[in-house]
């Protein structure tokens, strides 16, 4: 079941934010931070089902959309819906990119860039501390 965008019951302030998440997706998610390449828990994960934001639970992507780019993390060239990603222009570290964040809660969770694979072109390029993982059956 898919979970519908919306603020009710989300941390409001930094500390519990703090206290809702662990170190490395308070760094990703509430600090714009990205694991480094090639460490994180989905990059080679083959599971079939959903993963959703590890701030609110939305659903972003599908195992369907997954696909190894080769770029360290894990890939995607469509979000399960696209109402629940919104992006934004990035211009930290000397770079022009598109930031996707979940729109339920605001969270970092990557970027998008236009050299994915076809039907859309898109690489939703994703740190995997951003996420969970729901199997699906």
């Amino acid at each position: 079941m898919a979970h519908e965008p919306t603020q009710e019951g989300l941390p409001e302030t930094d500390a519990e934010w703090r206290e809702r998440l662990d170190d490395d997706e308070y760094y990703v998610l509430r600090e714009a931070g990205t694991e480094p390449p090639g460490s994180g828990t989905y990059l080679k994960h083959d599971g079939e089902g959903r993963y959703a934001c590890a701030g609110c639970g939305l659903d972003l992507f599908t195992s369907e959309e997954k696909y190894d780019s080769g770029c360290g993390w894990p890939a995607f060239w469509d979000p399960a819906d696209h109402e629940h990603l919104e992006t934004r222009p990035d211009h930290s570290h000397g770079m022009v990119r598109t930031e996707v964040v979940c729109a339920r809660c605001g969270g970092h969770l990557g970027h998008v860039f236009d050299d994915g694979p076809e039907p859309t072109g898109k690489r939703y390029c994703i740190n995997s501390a951003a996420l969970e993982f729901e199997e699906d059956g």
